[in-house]
């Protein structure tokens, strides 16, 4: 069961479209933030705009906001950030195939005409976080770097020597 699960039936979008707005709870805030390992996922809200297209699918589009907190990939501080994305989705029902089309919005296929928006969001801001979060100022110290600056170059002294034959 996804921790922030926000069932939609495709049947339930009209000629019309429908809005929705997501928000997910403390108690899913707190699984997803142990899902994604990080200290906390302070809030989580999706404001979604449905359409239905000829094919059966619908079009869902609409931001993606949320606070999230994550340690610096350097001092290990934890680093509050804003995320805020723009959410393009094409949630397909049974029987219609994905597109392969990379300037087009993701396809999600449904289960029995249902998709999870809940879940879609979840990993929508899996892939927003930031993945070498920084606390200001955190620098990585001199001796990690070679003369060049390359970070972690030092490193390559401690390998040991590939063996003659």
């Amino acid at each position: 069961m996804p921790e922030f699960s926000r069932p939609l039936h495709l049947g339930s979008v009209g000629p019309d479209g429908r809005r929705e707005v997501l928000e997910a709870a403390e108690a899913e805030r707190a699984a997803l933030a142990r899902r994604f390992g990080i200290p906390a996922v302070e809030s989580l809200r999706a404001e979604l705009r449905f359409r239905p297209e000829a094919d059966g699918a619908v079009r869902a589009e609409g931001r993606l906001a949320a606070d999230v907190v994550q340690n610096c990939v350097v001092t290990l501080e934890p680093v509050a950030q804003r995320v805020e994305e723009a959410v393009a989705l094409r949630l397909l029902p049974a029987g219609v195939e994905p597109r392969d089309e990379p300037d087009e919005p993701d396809d999600i296929p449904s289960d029995g005409g249902v998709v999870d928006l809940g879940e879609a969001m979840a990993e929508q801001l899996a892939l927003a976080l930031d993945p070498y979060p920084r606390a200001p100022g955190a620098a990585l110290p001199a001796e990690a770097s070679d003369a060049a600056g390359r970070p972690l170059a030092a490193l390559a002294k401690l390998r040991p020597a590939a063996p003659r034959h």
